[in-house]
């Protein structure tokens, strides 16, 4: 528990590392404010999008075995998470931030990517690595074996009566009939 709890830690704050790193230097968006009247609208755009892509890593990849339906579940939810999550930063949370120094912008923390990005990431990715636990062991499953018996067994139905070979009046003695008034 603890270890998935450290690994989401570490995926979101990469994931949402990587995410800001492509705002801040592939577009030059040290703030959401900065950007004029569609800073909100590239907020939320970079949110979903971060979110959907820790809905396709975190907790069980979509690489995995057996897995893609609930990735792609994941990374829907994710969006519409990250997109509330926004919300609330942007709502509810009045911390101002000065990151000038670094080159990284000024202003509300739900304002700079560098910080809402991680933190939005992190929270997700945090979430669906604990829900991804892996379900007890029955107490008889332990070693491939189920209740003393070989796992490498098969278990077998009993083979069918073959067909004609008894006539059919067997088959029909042995199907109880409806009792007449």
């Amino acid at each position: 528990m603890i270890g998935r709890l450290i690994k989401g830690l570490i995926l979101g704050l990469l994931l949402g590392g990587l995410a800001a790193g492509a705002l801040v230097k592939g577009l030059a968006v040290t703030s959401f404010a900065a950007v004029g009247g569609g800073g909100a609208f590239l907020a939320f755009a970079a949110a979903c999008v971060t979110g959907v892509v820790v809905g396709l890593v975190a907790g069980k990849p979509i690489w995995a075995s057996g897995a893609w339906i609930e990735a792609l579940l994941k990374a829907f939810f994710g969006a519409a998470l990250a997109a509330g999550g926004m919300f609330a930063l942007r709502k509810f949370v009045g911390i101002e931030v000065d990151l000038d120094k670094f080159g990284l912008g000024s202003g509300n923390l739900a304002d700079l990517p560098v910080l809402a990005l991680p933190a939005i990431a992190t929270v997700l990715s945090v979430f669906y690595e604990v829900d991804n636990t892996d379900p007890p062991e029955a107490p008889g499953e332990k070693g491939g074996r189920v209740q003393g018996k070989a796992a490498d067994k098969k278990l077998r139905a009993p083979a069918p009566a073959a067909a004609g070979a008894a006539g059919d009046d067997e088959e029909e003695a042995a199907v109880p009939r409806k009792a007449k008034k």
